[in-house]
Protein backbone atom coordinates (compact mmCIF):
# COMPACT_ATOMS: atom_id res chain seq x y z
CA UNK A 1 0.00 0.00 0.00
CA UNK A 2 1.42 3.15 -1.07
CA UNK A 3 2.11 5.40 2.21
CA UNK A 4 -0.78 7.82 4.14
CA UNK A 5 -1.08 10.58 5.65
CA UNK A 6 -2.10 10.14 9.44
CA UNK A 7 -3.66 12.96 11.48
CA UNK A 8 -4.03 13.23 15.18
CA UNK A 9 -6.03 16.06 17.09
CA UNK A 10 -7.53 16.10 20.12
CA UNK A 11 -7.09 18.00 23.43
CA UNK A 12 -4.01 19.62 25.40
CA UNK A 13 -1.14 16.83 27.31
CA UNK A 14 -3.52 13.85 25.68
CA UNK A 15 -0.49 12.07 24.66
CA UNK A 16 -0.55 13.31 20.78
CA UNK A 17 3.20 13.74 20.47
CA UNK A 18 4.06 10.90 22.28
CA UNK A 19 1.89 8.59 19.66
CA UNK A 20 2.56 10.32 16.79
CA UNK A 21 6.68 9.92 17.01
CA UNK A 22 6.37 6.33 18.68
CA UNK A 23 3.68 5.74 15.45
CA UNK A 24 5.99 7.25 12.55
CA UNK A 25 8.96 5.59 13.92
CA UNK A 26 7.24 2.21 13.59
CA UNK A 27 5.84 3.07 10.11
CA UNK A 28 9.35 4.51 8.72
CA UNK A 29 7.31 8.39 8.10
CA UNK A 30 7.87 11.90 9.16
CA UNK A 31 6.78 13.07 12.22
CA UNK A 32 5.54 16.83 12.59
CA UNK A 33 4.55 18.67 15.66
CA UNK A 34 2.72 21.31 14.81
CA UNK A 35 1.71 22.63 18.41
CA UNK A 36 5.50 22.88 18.16
CA UNK A 37 5.41 25.39 15.16
CA UNK A 38 2.78 27.62 16.99
CA UNK A 39 4.92 27.24 20.61
CA UNK A 40 7.71 28.50 18.50
CA UNK A 41 6.35 31.76 17.44
CA UNK A 42 4.94 32.35 21.01
CA UNK A 43 8.25 31.68 22.31
CA UNK A 44 9.84 34.47 19.67
CA UNK A 45 6.95 36.42 20.82
CA UNK A 46 7.92 36.23 24.99
CA UNK A 47 11.71 36.86 24.29
CA UNK A 48 11.31 40.12 21.92
CA UNK A 49 8.44 41.70 24.08
CA UNK A 50 5.75 41.54 21.58
CA UNK A 51 4.07 39.38 24.52
CA UNK A 52 4.27 41.20 27.54
CA UNK A 53 2.32 40.10 31.01
CA UNK A 54 0.17 38.24 28.90
CA UNK A 55 -0.75 41.29 26.94
CA UNK A 56 -0.02 41.28 23.12
CA UNK A 57 -1.06 43.84 20.02
CA UNK A 58 -2.08 41.46 16.90
CA UNK A 59 -0.85 43.87 14.47
CA UNK A 60 2.64 43.70 16.45
CA UNK A 61 2.77 39.69 16.18
CA UNK A 62 1.66 39.49 12.59
CA UNK A 63 4.44 42.44 11.87
CA UNK A 64 7.24 39.80 13.10
CA UNK A 65 6.08 36.28 11.49
CA UNK A 66 8.49 37.22 7.96
CA UNK A 67 11.17 37.42 10.80
CA UNK A 68 10.31 33.62 12.45
CA UNK A 69 11.48 31.07 10.36
CA UNK A 70 11.00 27.29 11.05
CA UNK A 71 12.64 23.83 10.45
CA UNK A 72 12.88 20.61 12.68
CA UNK A 73 16.18 18.77 13.11
CA UNK A 74 16.53 15.11 13.76
CA UNK A 75 17.97 14.18 17.23
CA UNK A 76 19.91 10.82 17.36
CA UNK A 77 19.81 10.90 21.08
CA UNK A 78 16.19 11.41 21.35
CA UNK A 79 15.79 9.28 18.26
CA UNK A 80 13.02 12.20 17.30
CA UNK A 81 12.78 15.93 15.38
CA UNK A 82 13.73 19.02 17.40
CA UNK A 83 12.27 22.21 16.78
CA UNK A 84 14.56 24.75 15.35
CA UNK A 85 13.53 29.04 15.25
CA UNK A 86 15.79 30.54 13.15
CA UNK A 87 18.45 28.30 13.39
CA UNK A 88 18.27 27.66 17.14
CA UNK A 89 17.40 24.63 18.50
CA UNK A 90 14.43 25.55 21.31
CA UNK A 91 12.74 21.98 21.78
CA UNK A 92 13.08 22.68 26.17
CA UNK A 93 12.18 26.19 26.04
CA UNK A 94 8.90 26.05 23.91
CA UNK A 95 7.76 23.22 26.28
CA UNK A 96 7.98 25.85 29.36
CA UNK A 97 4.81 27.07 31.25
CA UNK A 98 5.16 31.09 29.99
CA UNK A 99 4.85 29.09 26.49
CA UNK A 100 1.67 27.69 27.38
CA UNK A 101 -0.18 30.47 29.05
CA UNK A 102 -0.12 32.31 25.91
CA UNK A 103 0.17 30.15 23.00
CA UNK A 104 -3.41 29.58 22.50
CA UNK A 105 -3.73 33.52 22.11
CA UNK A 106 -1.14 33.56 19.27
CA UNK A 107 -2.46 30.57 17.26
CA UNK A 108 -5.77 32.32 16.98
CA UNK A 109 -4.26 34.89 15.33
CA UNK A 110 -5.85 34.73 11.14
CA UNK A 111 -2.28 35.50 9.73
CA UNK A 112 -0.37 33.14 11.96
CA UNK A 113 -2.28 30.10 10.84
CA UNK A 114 -2.38 30.75 7.50
CA UNK A 115 1.62 30.62 7.42
CA UNK A 116 1.30 27.56 9.17
CA UNK A 117 -0.88 25.85 7.22
CA UNK A 118 1.16 26.46 4.25
CA UNK A 119 4.49 24.99 6.11
CA UNK A 120 2.41 22.32 7.61
CA UNK A 121 0.53 21.20 3.86
CA UNK A 122 4.09 21.75 2.28
CA UNK A 123 5.68 18.97 4.77
CA UNK A 124 2.95 16.52 4.11
CA UNK A 125 2.70 17.15 -0.07
CA UNK A 126 4.19 13.31 -0.18
CA UNK A 127 2.57 11.84 2.14
CA UNK A 128 4.01 9.39 4.75
CA UNK A 129 3.58 11.84 7.73
CA UNK A 130 2.38 11.67 10.81
CA UNK A 131 1.05 15.12 12.04
CA UNK A 132 -0.33 16.39 15.30
CA UNK A 133 -2.25 19.17 16.37
CA UNK A 134 -5.37 20.72 16.79
CA UNK A 135 -7.10 21.17 13.37
CA UNK A 136 -5.06 18.44 11.22
CA UNK A 137 -7.46 16.38 10.01
CA UNK A 138 -10.58 18.94 9.83
CA UNK A 139 -8.34 21.65 7.79
CA UNK A 140 -4.92 20.46 7.16
CA UNK A 141 -5.25 16.90 5.89
CA UNK A 142 -9.10 16.84 5.41
CA UNK A 143 -8.40 13.65 2.75
CA UNK A 144 -6.06 12.28 5.31
CA UNK A 145 -6.78 8.76 4.83
CA UNK A 146 -6.75 8.09 8.57
CA UNK A 147 -7.70 10.55 11.69
CA UNK A 148 -7.95 9.82 15.34
CA UNK A 149 -9.02 12.24 17.36
CA UNK A 150 -7.65 11.94 21.02
CA UNK A 151 -8.86 12.50 24.76
CA UNK A 152 -8.64 11.77 28.22
CA UNK A 153 -9.85 12.43 31.34
CA UNK A 154 -8.90 15.73 32.72
CA UNK A 155 -6.98 15.17 35.96
CA UNK A 156 -5.17 12.31 34.31
CA UNK A 157 -4.23 14.91 32.03
CA UNK A 158 -3.16 17.33 34.13
CA UNK A 159 -0.91 15.06 36.03
CA UNK A 160 0.64 13.66 32.72
CA UNK A 161 1.37 17.57 32.33
CA UNK A 162 2.91 17.97 36.18
CA UNK A 163 4.85 15.08 35.82
CA UNK A 164 6.45 16.06 32.51
CA UNK A 165 7.38 19.52 33.49
CA UNK A 166 8.57 18.36 36.47
CA UNK A 167 10.88 15.83 34.89
CA UNK A 168 12.27 18.87 33.07
CA UNK A 169 13.41 20.58 35.70
CA UNK A 170 10.08 22.85 35.43
CA UNK A 171 8.20 22.32 38.43
CA UNK A 172 4.92 23.70 38.76
CA UNK A 173 1.78 23.44 41.06
CA UNK A 174 -1.36 20.85 39.91
CA UNK A 175 -4.23 23.81 40.18
CA UNK A 176 -1.87 25.90 37.69
CA UNK A 177 -1.46 22.84 34.98
CA UNK A 178 -5.06 22.15 35.23
CA UNK A 179 -6.36 26.09 35.01
CA UNK A 180 -3.88 26.30 32.15
CA UNK A 181 -5.18 22.46 30.29
CA UNK A 182 -9.01 24.09 30.88
CA UNK A 183 -7.96 27.58 29.22
CA UNK A 184 -6.55 25.88 26.54
CA UNK A 185 -9.10 23.78 25.94
CA UNK A 186 -11.91 26.44 25.37
CA UNK A 187 -9.74 28.65 23.66
CA UNK A 188 -8.79 25.70 21.11
CA UNK A 189 -12.42 25.13 20.46
CA UNK A 190 -14.31 28.13 20.25
CA UNK A 191 -11.21 30.28 18.06
CA UNK A 192 -12.72 31.69 14.93
CA UNK A 193 -10.02 30.47 13.10
CA UNK A 194 -10.18 26.74 12.63
CA UNK A 195 -10.96 25.57 16.18
CA UNK A 196 -10.39 22.28 17.86
CA UNK A 197 -13.00 19.90 16.59
CA UNK A 198 -13.54 16.17 16.01
CA UNK A 199 -13.86 15.60 12.33
CA UNK A 200 -16.59 13.78 11.02
CA UNK A 201 -14.69 10.88 10.14
CA UNK A 202 -12.09 10.49 12.96
CA UNK A 203 -11.62 7.79 15.63
CA UNK A 204 -12.10 8.26 18.68
CA UNK A 205 -8.94 7.71 21.06
CA UNK A 206 -9.72 8.03 25.05
CA UNK A 207 -6.35 6.92 26.43
CA UNK A 208 -7.73 7.80 30.24
CA UNK A 209 -6.75 3.98 30.94
CA UNK A 210 -4.10 3.39 28.28
CA UNK A 211 -0.33 3.27 28.57
CA UNK A 212 1.87 4.34 25.46
CA UNK A 213 2.11 0.75 23.96
CA UNK A 214 -1.91 0.32 24.01
CA UNK A 215 -2.22 3.42 22.12
CA UNK A 216 0.27 2.83 19.42
CA UNK A 217 -1.08 -0.75 19.23
CA UNK A 218 -4.51 0.54 18.97
CA UNK A 219 -3.49 2.69 15.85
CA UNK A 220 -1.51 0.31 14.60
CA UNK A 221 -4.36 -2.44 13.81
CA UNK A 222 -6.32 0.92 12.64
CA UNK A 223 -3.40 0.89 9.89
CA UNK A 224 -3.33 -2.25 9.32
CA UNK A 225 -7.34 -2.68 8.86
CA UNK A 226 -6.90 0.42 6.33
CA UNK A 227 -4.19 -1.54 4.05
CA UNK A 228 -6.06 -4.64 4.08
CA UNK A 229 -9.13 -2.82 3.03
CA UNK A 230 -7.21 -1.14 0.13
CA UNK A 231 -5.64 -4.22 -1.06
CA UNK A 232 -8.83 -5.94 -1.08
CA UNK A 233 -10.18 -3.05 -3.29
CA UNK A 234 -6.55 -3.18 -5.70
CA UNK A 235 -8.34 -6.85 -6.41
CA UNK A 236 -11.92 -5.66 -7.58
Amino acid sequence: MPKITIAIDGYSSCGKSTLAKALAAKLGYSYVDSGAMYRAITLYCLEHGIIKDGVYQREEVVKILDQVHLSFVYNPHTKASDTYLNGQNVEKEIRQMAVSKNVSHISVIREVREMMAKIQRAMGKNRGVVMDGRDIGTNIFPDAELKIFMTADTDIRTQRRVDELTSKGNPVSTEEVKKNLLSRDYEDSHREENPLRKADDAIILDNSELNKEEQLNFVLKLVEDLKLVEGLKALK
